[in-house]
């Protein structure tokens, strides 16, 4: 059996990985990846709208990775739609990078539960196989942190210089041209990149692991556990 200070951080890390899990899992779900607001230069140039009248020509636009909704106004009040990338945006999209989103974030998900159950079997069961040992917790927390890396940096990518707002204000207009008058991410972004720091820590945990602390009991002189405590 793994001693106190092991069963107390890997419980700590597997909760933490779970946690993670499900929280990417509801991330994946939401339009709160973006918000934003459009302007509709179209409108506001035609009656040169300034100060308090460009008020009117500014819509809203909010959006995750699968679906989203936009508020247009150009003058007369706003006018609400609601779109999904799967169909309708496949092909103003970049596509491949939207879909290496998903993929990541699936996979983010899976070793993170993963992750949980080998940090679960490791302070409560027999911690010392290659796949549940020190090298197996190392790995699922270095994969986690990469694909959250990986989500962070491919999102942004895709808002920032793909100019995904702006395309998605523009989707089925012909008469109006808007531009992104704002926009920043919101809190299911920022859930990916606690996530990712959360697999950081875990490491760390990992590594403490190995470490004797001052609540630990003494361990009986014919237990051979040297040479695993100096794998973590």
């Amino acid at each position: 059996m793994a001693p106190p200070q092991k069963k107390l951080l890997f419980g700590t890390a597997g909760v933490l990985s779970l946690a993670c899990a499900l929280g990417t899992a509801a991330a994946l779900g939401t339009q709160l990846w973006v918000r934003g607001t459009i302007l509709c230069s179209t409108g506001a140039l035609l009656v040169n709208a300034s100060g308090p009248e460009l008020h009117k020509f500014i819509g809203h636009i909010q959006y995750g990775l699968f679906s989203g909704q936009r508020v247009r106004q150009c003058g007369l009040g706003g006018r609400p739609f609601h779109f999904s990338f799967f169909p309708d945006l496949l092909r103003i999209i970049p596509a491949s990078i939207h879909v290496s989103v998903i993929l990541f974030c699936s996979v983010l998900i899976v070793f993170a539960l993963v992750g949980a159950g080998f940090f679960m079997l490791n302070a409560f069961g027999s911690p010392y196989e290659t796949l549940h040992g020190p090298v197996g917790l190392y790995l699922w927390s270095f994969i986690c942190c990469s694909c959250g890396c990986l989500i962070m940096i491919l999102f942004s990518s895709e808002v920032k210089f793909h100019h995904l707002s702006e395309k998605i204000a523009n989707f089925k207009e012909r008469t109006f041209t808007f531009k992104t008058h704002s926009e920043q991410f919101a809190n299911s972004f920022w859930t990916i990149l606690v996530c990712s720091l959360v697999h950081f820590l875990n490491a760390l945990l990992i590594r403490f692991a190995g470490f004797e602390f001052p609540f630990s009991k003494p361990k009986d002189s014919g237990t051979v556990t040297g040479a695993v405590d100096l794998m973590y």
